[in-house]
């Protein structure tokens, strides 16, 4: 499935809105992190994620998109100011919900992993960055994120 299916024609990013295509093009892995600022343990793992990320994956071709579990766009804002990677834009609820599903998440903070051509490598990415908090490529088919 492509990136533009799963998250529409544009992401958010730090610039303003960009073309989803042109964001996630050449990227080697793409994780979509659902949480809120309200959450606790969401708060813990977006420092944890955000240094890796800083540190080590986006270096190595991985991107994020933060799809918010926020109550409201001022919330988002504020929570996606935090983060070093894109966002689903806040309004494009029908997109969430069809994330959700397509991916089965039942609670924040999630953290799916997806290969270059959308396939997923793993729904359980939040235990992948707890088990190792310096990157995730000790997952199969996310080794290819440690050799480029």
């Amino acid at each position: 499935m492509s990136f533009t299916a799963l998250f529409g024609d544009t992401l958010l990013t730090k610039d303003g809105d960009k073309r989803t295509k042109d964001v996630l093009s050449g990227c080697q892995a793409v994780g979509i992190y659902f949480a809120a600022q309200w959450c606790v343990p969401c708060r813990a793992l977006t420092t944890q994620l955000a240094k890796n990320f800083t540190d080590h994956l986006e270096s190595k071709g991985m991107r994020i998109v933060f799809v918010s579990s926020e109550r409201d766009d001022i919330s988002f804002k504020e929570c996606f100011s935090e983060m070093p990677w894109v966002a689903l834009p806040f309004g494009r609820q029908d997109l969430k919900a069809a994330l959700i599903s397509k991916y089965g998440v039942s609670g924040i903070p999630s953290f799916v992993i997806l290969d270059p051509s959308g396939g997923t490598i793993t729904k359980d990415g939040r235990a992948e960055v707890l088990k190792d908090p310096r990157s995730c490529i000790h997952l199969g088919a996310c080794s290819q994120v440690g050799t480029h």
